[in-house]
């Protein structure tokens, strides 16, 4: 594979990296700001032997993020906001759009509490479309490791949305 100018690499990987920044963050204007530090740090980097440059430059990206939010765990910033989900459509608009709007926060509730080890795998998987064996490149772990995080995701995310429903039937019985 050829070696990518500062620019070619920038605008060949941008797009991945703020979205993997975006997810972790769960904040637009979080993920910018590390998107530009993971460059400016790659930019810097002497890439010569660096083989897969995607896998490198998302491992850079998921470090920046873990650091941050380390740091704010220990501090005083919490996490915001996640992706979006689909639900059917009710017919009214504005109740389409309430719901909607309900169900995303809720959403991003429950991802937020993932830890952020299961979270990065989760994000890596479906948000960036990356294989098992990608993801476990970027985090530099194996590939079994990585199942077992995704697995674990899915069910704490299945438990807790199955945990909120029961929680909403017993809420509109009282009513």
């Amino acid at each position: 594979m050829p070696r990518l100018n500062d620019r070619e690499l920038f605008e060949t990987y941008k797009e991945q990296v703020y979205r993997l920044c975006r997810y972790m963050m769960q904040n637009p204007s979080d993920a910018e700001d590390l998107c530009q530090e993971v460059f400016v740090k790659a930019l810097l980097a002497d890439r010569s032997q660096v083989r897969d440059l995607k896998s490198w430059l998302l491992r850079i990206a998921s470090n920046e993020c873990n650091s941050v939010l380390r740091r704010r765990k220990n501090g005083w910033a919490k996490e915001l906001r996640a992706y979006l989900l689909a639900r059917p459509r009710l017919g009214n608009p504005v109740e389409e759009s309430a719901d909607r709007h309900e169900i995303k926060a809720e959403f991003d509730r429950m991802y937020g509490k993932l830890p952020d080890k299961i979270r990065l795998a989760v994000t890596l998987r479906y948000a960036n479309d990356m294989t098992v064996p990608e993801i476990a490149g970027v985090l530099g772990i194996p590939e079994g490791t990585v199942k077992s995080r995704l697995n674990r995701g899915i069910k704490l995310l299945q438990q807790m949305a199955a945990f909120q429903e029961k929680e909403m039937i017993g809420n509109e019985s009282v009513f």
